[in-house]
């Protein structure tokens, strides 16, 4: 019989379907992987912002999670929006539990219309519980700066912080630069070599014009995390990751959909509504 390469995604659901575990799901399904999907929130929202947040019992958050693990089990998990100090250490808990190795974790702290997602308690309880936990740290800049503690990062100081984040726990950090302004984009992937050394990689892109940018973050670490669990290695999944990311932003960008940021387009290389 053949197998599935199965993908886990934790983290809420956007009810206008460009972010959160919709835009996990589709990301999923474009690369060539089974998704599973645990749900840590529901929201109200849509291209314009947030208009409610309903959090889902931390109990049943760990029930869902052995759930799918317990039966299916995943080769890469994605997490998200975890919203509050209980959910992260629930999560934590039941990944230590089914021995989780490939995780990708997104630090969803702020929605693209800047709604905040992440209650600030809820940063420590980050910190302590899921960074040492993660394969891949995916926080953009804003995020970076709060898990460190700085009010904000430019570019020169990317590689620095890196530095920190991984001091943390994660195995390796993907800074992203979008938040940096100009007309290229630079993520900066961060590692250390078996001697302790730092090892980095820039990735450099140049900036696609649009306002279609709803659910990014959700869809690069998800994208991560489908590459993973096809066995692909970090550094490449990254890069593959970025490609495909670069690709749809630029196929959604020739769409219009709601009032604000629009989605970008999941599935550009199989079908142009």
């Amino acid at each position: 019989m053949k197998a599935y390469r199965r993908a886990l995604t934790i983290a809420g659901s956007d009810s206008g379907g460009g972010a959160g575990i919709q835009a996990d799901l589709k990301t999923f399904s474009a690369l060539g992987c089974y998704g599973m999907s645990v749900i840590t929130a529901l929201t109200a929202q849509n291209t314009v912002g947030v208009a409610g947040i309903f959090q889902v019992p931390p109990e049943f958050v760990g029930r869902q999670i052995d759930a799918v693990l317990g039966d299916i089990g995943a080769d890469a998990v994605k997490i998200g929006m975890l919203g509050s100090a209980e959910v992260i250490r629930t999560v934590a808990e039941r990944l230590r539990a089914h021995s989780m190795e490939h995780v990708v974790l997104d630090p969803v702290m702020v929605a693209k219309s800047g709604d905040r997602l992440l209650q600030q308690e809820a940063v420590d309880a980050l910190r302590r519980e899921l960074l040492p936990l993660a394969e891949i740290l995916t926080p953009n800049l804003p995020e970076a700066a709060a898990l460190v503690g700085l009010r904000s990062i430019d570019r020169e100081e990317m590689a620095s912080v890196a530095g920190r984040l991984l001091e943390l726990g994660p195995r390796h950090v993907l800074v992203k630069g979008g938040h940096a302004g100009g007309a290229r984009s630079p993520d900066l992937l961060a590692g250390r070599t078996p001697g302790g050394e730092l090892e980095s990689r820039w990735f450099d892109q140049e900036r696609i014009a649009t306002e279609n940018t709803h659910g990014t973050g959700c869809t690069l670490s998800s994208a991560i995390a489908a590459y993973r669990a096809h066995g692909v290695e970090v550094s490449d999944a990254v890069a593959r990751a970025k490609r495909y990311i670069s690709g749809a932003i630029r196929a959604g960008s020739q769409y219009r959909l709601g009032e604000g940021h629009g989605p970008v387009h999941h599935f550009f290389e199989v079908w142009k509504p």
